[in-house]
């Protein structure tokens, strides 16, 4: 009884410690894969890669004023010193990281 008991209250612990990562956006996984080693989990671009390479801070008033458009456009063929995402991302990725990008700025 107490083993069964002990197995349930693991299996809620690791429910409940799963579901922020289970409530991350597909938007948010892509873009802690593709997009944070430069501009940061913040979006800041406050990261050794991103200092280097001048990464947008998505938090600067030209971006975000920037229709989705312009910030799809750029991910998708590239920017500056920012590779091209349009062969390695769908447009449907893209899309949910710029979705995504939004909820940054507005943090």
């Amino acid at each position: 009884m107490k083993e069964n008991f002990r197995a349930a209250v693991i299996a809620v612990v690791a429910g409940v410690c799963a579901l922020p990562v289970l409530a991350q956006s597909p938007g948010a996984t892509t873009y802690a894969q593709k997009c944070a080693v430069c501009h940061g989990a913040d979006g800041t671009g406050n990261t050794p890669a991103g200092r280097v390479l001048k990464a947008q801070d998505y938090h600067a008033p030209a971006i975000v004023k920037a229709p989705d458009a312009e910030l799809i456009a750029a991910v998708t063929k590239g920017k500056g010193k920012m590779p091209e995402f349009g062969t390695k991302l769908s447009s449907v990725q893209i899309e949910e990281v710029i979705r995504y990008v939004r909820t940054l700025q507005k943090r």
